[in-house]
């Protein structure tokens, strides 16, 4: 997914489900650099008092929120995308669940959800559809999204530099504009390197490159 591919526009977009460590950091540096992010998160996320009340702020003070699944199910096998793993009436379950504890948070205007691990086809689009809700995903071509490995993973594993390194040499080859660009709000402990700390410093690149951050609707 992209937007408009003619102007320098990015948008952020954060995911968190059992992980949620880096809540608090993120917000403090979106707040510092004055930009706008979009949330996704799961029911399992709001089982935490401290990341839900930070949630809560974030939602406050102009960030969106939105659904992320209640149980972070996987829709579809990695090998077969185009199979299910779920009936229609166990997706449209877990996320109605997902958005009634958001509404239970003082958290309204829900009009877009990013499926867990942001991985979906065409019937999780439709059924989306049906519930009112506009599907969005991480635009492809950078390394964001791989900020959840961790050294035991061997060759798939990223180090917060080389997703950095690899962003800013696409941003050179290719350009990053109507990017939507992932970041998890946290990661598994044996990952000690959090991408989420690197958050300020990719904001200000991409600002020294006359990037504007907007909302996704804007995008």
């Amino acid at each position: 997914m992209r937007g408009d591919a003619t102007k320098k526009q990015i948008s952020l977009i954060f995911t968190g489900d059992e992980f949620r460590e880096g809540i608090s950091h993120i917000r403090k540096s979106l707040n510092k650099q004055n930009v706008k992010g979009s949330f996704f998160v799961t029911g399992r996320f709001l089982e935490d008092e401290l990341a839900k009340s930070v949630l809560k702020k974030l939602y406050e003070e102009g960030h969106e929120v939105g659904p992320h699944s209640d149980q972070h199910l996987l829709y579809a096998p990695w090998e077969k995308r185009d199979s299910l793993l779920v009936t229609k009436a166990t997706f449209n379950k877990d996320l109605t669940v997902n958005i009634q504890k958001l509404h239970a948070l003082g958290i309204v205007n829900i009009d877009k959800f990013v499926a867990p691990y942001e991985w979906y086809n065409t019937h999780i689009a439709a059924w989306t559809k049906e519930l009112g809700l506009s599907l969005y995903n991480f635009t492809p071509g950078l390394r964001t999204a791989a900020d959840y490995t961790d050294p035991e993973m061997g060759n798939r594993y990223m180090s917060s530099e080389a997703i950095l390194d690899q962003l800013v040499n696409y941003e050179v080859k290719e350009g990053l504009h109507g990017f939507i660009i992932i970041i998890h709000i946290g990661s598994n402990p044996n990952r000690t390197d959090k991408f989420f700390n690197q958050l300020e410093k990719l904001i200000e690149l991409l600002k020294d490159k006359n990037y504007k951050f907007v909302p996704l609707n804007e995008l």
